[in-house]
């Protein structure tokens, strides 16, 4: 899986929560100030060359949809963080949450518990 750029990470959490449709709807997502039409487009079609939307003809107009489901990317996406930032250890990952004070004590504790219940 390619990495998204930030630009495309955010029309991909729109078309993710979409669903499926056409430029216009996508647009139509975005907080003000919205970027310009063309740019989405041209960013949605960048999208699509790397497989993460999937695009159906009707005339002039494509109707997009995720070709990636949200779980998987943010799966590949965190494994990748947590190898080049942490060393491929989620236990640092989680050392420098609490280090940064950024993680609680009760929070650590779910954590526990829900590694503990699997």
């Amino acid at each position: 899986m390619e990495y998204l750029t930030p630009q495309e990470e955010e029309a991909m959490l729109l078309v993710w929560r979409l669903g499926k449709g056409f430029i216009k709807d996508i647009h139509e997502l975005y907080p003000e100030p919205r970027q310009p039409y063309t740019t989405l487009a041209s960013t949605v079609k960048n999208l699509e060359r790397k497989g993460y939307v999937s695009s159906r003809r009707y005339g002039n107009a494509c109707e997009y949809a995720p070709a990636v489901c949200e779980k998987e990317y943010k799966k590949q996406f965190v494994s990748g963080f947590v190898k080049d930032f942490f060393s491929d250890s989620y236990s640092e990952l989680v050392t420098f949450f609490a280090q940064e004070q950024r993680i609680s004590a009760d929070e650590l504790k779910k954590i526990i518990s829900i590694i503990e219940k699997q």
